[in-house]
């Protein structure tokens, strides 16, 4: 049963301020541009302000959110809080602790020729932000970077995805009523509301979703010349080498795969091992399998479903029944697909699908190579993937990928965990991405690091730099102002 709260917006927030849930496109822009001129959005305690005011629409909501997401993903409720609300109020609660440092001025030294002048950087924010999230995470890849353009100072535009139409719809109906309503605004729809909303003039972009609207977003904001944060995803390895830890690799690989059904941008997208590590992982999997979701994971209330029909068709045609090493049963009324495991024989064949393209899904290929450096080969022979996980007891092993290899991160004996370290910038390189966000590298990113210098007038340290040179000044430029020079 939902637990009914009361709804309500915030005392900073004032009630003369009109919802703007409704507002088209170029509305939004243009009020949230408006706010942000007023400068009500820089002080540190609007920004903090809102973060609370979040924090307690997570809270306070947590249930509707959680029907909301089992809806539209088939999520249990515990899985909604860690992978989703859990995952943003930590976030919240992490910036909060640390944002007045973050955002103080930082002083950097001065050279002794603009001496006695003082030189600081000072983080101010960019102005309005577009935020466009994905539907397989639909509440952390949405308010993960909202906490980010918040605590910058920012005012922020959110488009929420269509394809998780409950979730959007939930987001649309409490931002509003918790935020500061002329500073945050959300647009709701598809393709022609996002079409609008990229024909309009922002300070920054971060959209997450794949590589096809990614080159759209970039098109779009080349026309302002908008900076752009990509979090895209591709095909993340997992390498698993001889000396692993077999039987806790397998559960570790289950949960990173199979978590909202497989879902997730980090997810293992397929696993690459030696012939005798892929036969001694098989049963380990299939057992992971079953202690995680039971005999019938279709049964389980912990294994969530396909979002789409579409995208349920895509994964169906994915799976060669006669590659199945375990798995493989489908209901396309409720889009369930069972944890599936493959085997792989010619990773470079384009009719194996498994290998063309990412997964997204609960299809997890075993790939096999000869040795370490095959590996090392294969990775590297492909785009650089936005997460790579090594399995090994190996100093060796790890050595080799951190130096050999380039990927968003890299992890050691575990998936997805590095997102939940705040310290860690998450984001991608090359296809899988550009940018990165979370704690303070959010706050960075959303914000612009401005150069002050000040100089007094008395004493004219400059006049030893202006010409007229003569020789005590070009004595004093090739000794102390810039050094180095050669002596003629």
């Amino acid at each position: 049963m939902t637990q009914t709260v009361p709804e309500r917006v915030p005392e900073s927030v004032p009630e003369s301020v009109g919802e703007t849930a409704a507002a088209t496109p170029a509305q939004a822009v243009a009020r949230a541009r408006e706010a942000f001129d007023s400068g009500r959005t820089k002080p540190r305690a609007w920004r903090e302000g809102q973060l609370r005011a979040l924090r307690t629409l997570l809270v306070e909501h947590e249930h509707e959110v959680a029907e909301a997401l089992h809806g539209d993903l088939g999520k249990s409720a515990t899985e909604a809080w860690i992978t989703e609300t859990g995952f943003v109020v930590r976030e919240i609660d992490h910036t909060l602790r640390h944002l007045r440092a973050w955002t103080a001025p930082r002083r950097v030294p001065v050279p002794v020729s603009l001496g006695p002048g003082r030189a600081r950087v000072v983080r101010e924010p960019l102005g309005v932000v577009l935020v466009i999230a994905p539907w397989n995470y639909p509440v952390q890849l949405c308010l993960a970077p909202l906490v980010g353009a918040l605590a910058a100072g920012n005012a922020v535009v959110v488009k929420p995805s269509e394809v998780a139409p409950a979730t959007s719809a939930l987001l649309a109906r409490l931002l509003p009523r918790y935020l500061d309503r002329s500073a945050v605004h959300v647009v709701e729809g598809g393709v022609p509301e996002t079409t609008a909303l990229l024909a309009e003039r922002f300070d920054h972009i971060f959209y997450t979703g794949n590589g096809t609207v990614g080159r759209v977003v970039l098109e779009a904001a080349a026309r302002h010349l908008t900076p752009v944060t990509l979090e895209l995803g591709g095909k993340s390895p997992a390498y698993v080498s001889d000396d692993a830890d077999l039987a806790v690799t397998a559960q570790r690989l289950v949960w990173g795969k199979f978590t909202n059904a497989g879902q997730t941008c980090v997810a293992p997208d397929y696993v690459l091992a030696t012939r005798k590590t892929i036969e001694a992982l098989k049963p380990l999997l299939a057992q992971a399998i079953t202690s995680a979701f039971g005999a019938d994971p279709s049964r389980s209330a912990e294994y969530g479903r396909i979002v789409s029909t579409r995208h349920f068709e895509r994964l169906t045609a994915m799976v060669e029944h006669d590659r199945v090493v375990m798995g493989g049963r489908s209901d396309a009324a409720t889009r369930y697909l069972e944890p599936t495991v493959v085997e792989v024989d010619d990773a470079d064949d384009p009719e194996q699908l498994v290998m063309q393209e990412e997964i997204f899904g609960p299809v997890l290929p075993l790939v096999e190579v000869d040795d370490l450096d095959s590996a090392i080969d294969f990775v590297n022979r492909r785009e650089k993937p936005l997460a790579l996980y090594v399995f090994t007891r190996s100093d060796r092993v790890r050595q080799r990928f951190t130096r050999d290899t380039s990927s968003g991160a890299l992890a050691f004996n575990v998936p997805l965990a590095h997102l939940a370290v705040p310290g860690l910038p998450f984001g991608g390189v090359g296809a899988s991405g550009t940018g990165a966000y979370h704690g303070e590298h959010s706050v960075e990113l959303f914000s612009h690091a401005k150069s002050v210098l000040s100089l007094p007038t008395r004493p004219d340290a400059m006049v030893f730099v202006r010409p007229p040179f003569t020789a005590v000044k070009e004595a004093v430029v090739n000794r102390v102002a810039f050094p180095g020079r050669r002596t003629r």
